[in-house]
This record gives structure tokens, sequence and C-alpha cells, in this order.
């Protein structure tokens, strides 16, 4: 069977002259040699909005791999997955139970939607992330809103919380509701025991996952996996018609394609070493009695998720520390703690550079900030994620009249815009929401501790709806 990579190799080796995009018409002079590769829907390649070839047996080979119904590459990040998924499950205007700790993709879709929005708010944990979504909120969600039509959760979270998919599932089906799982962070999940297992197989009806956040992918790969016919395939295809590319990328279809290749043939012994490491890498830093390598026994976690604490520094601390002097780039800090992301492709010299960067940070006399920060900083990550009062939906406080309003003068204002820590991006004040103390006082610890807030302008202003 010939695979994408294979015909892309004979076009490049072949004389038939390019008189079609792109424009830089497969000649090296442009650049790196896979401009040879970087083709436009020409005879004999497939077409991604209409697979019936090469693109066909790639997505079926994917759909083997994870035990999905029909998979669907999309070269436009997971965030056209969740838009379409969402805009095929939900009707116009329609009634949708999400996650609060949702990506902005899908705060995105109910905007485009008109949704109506009810909210599914994670456990808070002790160690100062957000956990997973019970499966009994659920359940009095769905037993108090007949109309709702859809469920939409994020599992895993950025950090790596697990939620209990497999009865989440069976909850929403019993009321006749589908589920869909942004499992974006996920895509490495299944293929070993030491990992979790993937929505795929624990009953969700759609799930989304970046093929480049875990496994080895360039950037804006990932994969949408059709698991059941709750949501209808022909608005799922229609949706993403409409949110993908009408001009997808060759190079992204053929590495994406040589990911699941790679992940057939050698999966068993990268993910076996991965664990391995892994494995090594926790016991080894269990002896650390200033720093602390978080991994939660109280729920499921995906140990993929490196979440470092150290005693007396917050999570901009400890990550400036790394990449100053260890040279070391995390992927993200937040309140107390830094994340940093390992994959199959991680290697030994990388986890022992991480591991001496820690024991040196362990045996450092001095101390960042204050003990009692701690404390401080786990409550203000706990609050940024509260329950708040809307005032208007998404939709109507966006499309509304604007203006800038000082942070001093907001409070009983309702927001215009999201409000977010970045990384990972969740809002914590959505378009038609009132700002209230809650959220100032939030505001101002992300000014204090350095963290990066988007929706502030720089001179302390957010743009509120006029009443």
């Amino acid at each position: 069977m010939k695979t994408i990579t294979d015909a892309l190799q004979e076009l490049a080796e072949s004389d038939l002259y390019p008189f079609h995009m792109p424009g830089h018409k497969r000649n090296m002079a442009c650049g790196e040699a896979e401009y040879a590769y970087d083709i436009t829907e020409i005879d004999g390649f497939d077409n991604l909005h209409d697979a019936r070839g090469i693109i066909a047996d790639a997505q079926k080979r994917a759909a083997m791999l994870w035990g999905a119904a029909n998979s669907y590459f999309l070269v436009n990040g997971s965030t056209c997955g969740i838009l379409a998924a969402v805009s095929a499950a939900v009707k116009k205007k329609g009634h949708i139970l999400m996650a609060r700790n949702c990506h902005k993709s899908a705060y995105h879709a109910v905007y485009l939607r008109e949704l109506k929005p009810s909210f599914l708010y994670p456990v808070l944990t002790k160690e100062g992330i957000q956990g997973q979504i019970r499966p009994e909120e659920v359940k009095k969600q769905l037993e108090e809103n007949a109309d709702i039509e859809a469920v939409l959760i994020t599992s895993p979270t950025y950090d790596g919380v697990v939620s209990d998919i497999t009865e989440i599932a069976h909850i929403a089906h019993r009321y006749q509701v589908p589920l869909i799982v942004d499992e974006a962070h996920g895509a490495h999940f299944g293929f070993h025991n030491y990992f979790p297992e993937s929505s795929v197989t624990l009953g969700a009806d759609i799930v989304v996952q970046s093929l480049h956040k875990t496994l080895p992918a360039p950037t804006q790969t990932a994969i949408l996996h059709s698991c059941s016919e709750r949501i209808s395939r022909r608005k799922l295809q229609q949706f993403l018609d409409i949110y993908e590319t009408s001009s997808p990328s060759y190079l992204f279809l053929m590495r994406m394609e040589h990911c699941i290749r790679m992940l057939e043939k050698e999966g068993d012994r990268l993910f076996s070493n991965f664990a391995g490491r892994l494995r090594d890498f926790y016991q080894n830093t269990e002896k650390f009695t200033k720093v602390r390598i978080c991994r939660p026994d109280s729920y499921n976690f995906d140990p993929s998720k490196l979440l470092i604490m150290a005693a007396g520094m917050t999570g901009k601390q400890i990550y400036d520390r790394l990449r100053t002097q260890d040279h070391i780039q995390p992927e993200m800090s937040q309140g107390n703690y830094v994340l940093a992301m390992s994959s199959i492709m991680d290697t030994q010299e990388g986890f022992d550079r991480l591991y001496q960067a820690l024991r040196k940070l362990d045996q450092a006399s001095e101390s960042g900030s204050r003990e009692s920060d701690d404390d401080r900083i786990r409550s203000f990550v706990r609050q940024a994620y509260q329950r708040r009062r809307q005032a208007l939906t998404i939709a109507e406080a966006m499309d509304s009249e604007h203006r800038l309003c000082d942070l001093t003068s907001a409070n009983g204002e309702v927001s215009a815009v999201y409000v977010s820590l970045y990384p990972p991006g969740i809002p914590i004040l959505l378009p038609g929401e009132y700002i209230d103390e809650n959220v100032l006082e939030t505001i101002r610890l992300c000014r204090e501790y350095s963290f990066s807030i988007q929706g502030i302008t720089d001179n302390d202003q957010i743009e509120v709806v006029i009443s």
C-alpha cells in the first residue's frame, strides 16, 4: 500500500513541473529539502476534505491504532477539532454542559454557535492544581437540565489530572447525551499500562488529541476520533470542512502518518523505555527535602507531566532558575509549581540534566519567596477559577458595545473579554460575567508574582460592557 511519504518522494524525484500552488514551486533554492514535499491537492494525492486514497488509508490506520470507529487528521490543531465537535453535537443557540477549565477553543465554539453553557467545576486539590470533574456533578446537571445536548470535559488537564471517563460517559449516555473529551494532552494514552487509558476506549463519543503535544509530530498536528453514532458524522465532516483550512499542509499530513507508523512499529519499545525513565526519575527524586515532584495519589494522573514544587519558591522563581542557571526550558509555571512535559522522545541525558538541576535546587541554602507565601499562592490558584455571577451570555457580551475601564473602578462591571492565566489559557473571567473583588485580587496577585495574564492592558485596564 502506497503511503503519503512514498507518493511525495516519487513526486520529488520526478520531472513533473509544478504550475500549481505553493509559490516556492518545490525549488530547493527556497530552503530546506522538505519543500520538495510541500504541495497542494494535485492528481494522485487525495484530498483531506474528501479523503478516498492515501489520506483515507492513513486515517484508517490511525483509527485502528487508537481503537476508534473513524479518525480525522487535523492540520489546524485540536482547536478545529473542538470547534467541529461542539458544532456538530449542539444545535445553534443550544445548551452545552462543559467543564469550566476547558480550553479557550471550547469557549470560541460557544460564542460562534451562540450556545448556552452550564459549567462543571473541577475539584480543587491540596496541591493547588485543578482536579477531576466529578461524575456525580455531571449527573446532577443532567437531571436538572433536560435540554442539555452534549457534555464536554478536558481530560487530562494541562497538569495531567484524568477524570473518570468511563463513569461520566455512562451517565451521559443514560441521559441520551454524547460525551466529547478534549484529550489534547493525552495522545500517548493507552500505549503502555504505566499511563492512563485513552478516552477512545472508555466510552467517549468524540475524542480530540494533539499529536504534537506528547508524540513526535509537528506543532499544529492533531487528530479527532469519532467513536460512536451519537454525533452525526455527516455534521462532523460538514463542520471540519468549515473550520479546517482548505489548503492542508502535506508536510503535516506526512509527519502525522510517520508518527502513526512509528507507534505501530516501535511503540512497545519506545513506551517501555519511557516508562522506565519516568519510574527512575520519580524514585531518584523522592529523597529530596526542598524540591517535590508532585504525583497525587488521590486521583488518576498522567506521570509524564512533571509538576515541580520547591519550598519557599513560586513557580515563576523555579522556572526562571531552571532556564537561566541550568539551561532547561520548562513548559510553564503557575502558582507554586512548574510543569515540565516529557515524551517518548526524551533521552536519558535529558532526564539526568533535569535531575541534577533539581538536586542543586534542593541543596541550595537560599530561599526564594517567603515560606508563608506557599499557602498564599496555593490559595490564589484555588480562588482563580471560582464560580462567578453572569449578567450576559458570552455572545451577548462580546457583541455589545465596550469601553476601557481602570481596574480600580471595575468592581461590579460586566466583563466584555476573557481574562486568562497563560499558559494554560483557561479563563478566570468570561465575557458576560461580573467583575468582583475576588477577580480583582487574583489579578493583583498575578502582577505581584509576575504571572502572565491575558485580557488586561499594560496600564491595568479591562474592556467592560457599556450598560
